[in-house]
């Protein structure tokens, strides 16, 4: 079934919450997080490889404790895909951990399903959780590295 076209008002509400989510993200940091109830619906989703978290009190207690043991966090969304209630947006995120690639800069690519009315109720995000986390580790990176180059030859 086709939906149907939306209408201008749910457009611009859309590109408008849309244009939100993002600003917000390029600059979120622990000092932000009290805002993320600007973009959340109380009861939404979110996934990520490594987590599943449901509330926006949860989402936000999971957001303190990755940016408590992050000493830089930069998100540059590239591009967005939106319609009237989803959006698919395509990043790139620097981190710099202490414990991922000796302190060093991480850089990451993924991107992001969302689904809303005026609010964010499921967000998902995809990265290689392999490149973000277990390349990193010594001993355990050189072999990921190892088995992936090995896969693509």
């Amino acid at each position: 079934m086709i939906s149907p076209a939306p209408t201008p008002a749910q457009e611009h509400t859309a590109t408008e919450l849309v244009a939100r989510f993002v600003a917000l993200y390029e600059e979120l940091d622990h000092r932000q997080l009290h805002r993320l109830g600007e973009l959340y619906h109380p009861q939404a989703r979110f996934i990520d490889p490594l987590h599943t978290v449901d509330g926006l009190d949860n989402l936000t207690r999971y957001f303190e404790g990755l940016y408590r043991n992050l000493k830089q966090c930069r998100i540059t969304i590239h591009d967005q895909l939106v319609t009237d209630t989803a959006a698919a947006l395509y990043w790139t995120m620097e981190i710099e951990h202490s414990r991922l690639n000796g302190g060093q800069r991480v850089v990451l690519d993924g991107h992001s399903h969302l689904k809303f009315g005026t609010l964010v109720h499921y967000h998902r995000d995809y990265f290689d959780a392999g490149q973000m986390l277990y390349e990193q580790l010594p001993l355990l990176g050189t072999l990921v590295k190892a088995v992936k180059r090995k896969a693509a030859s």
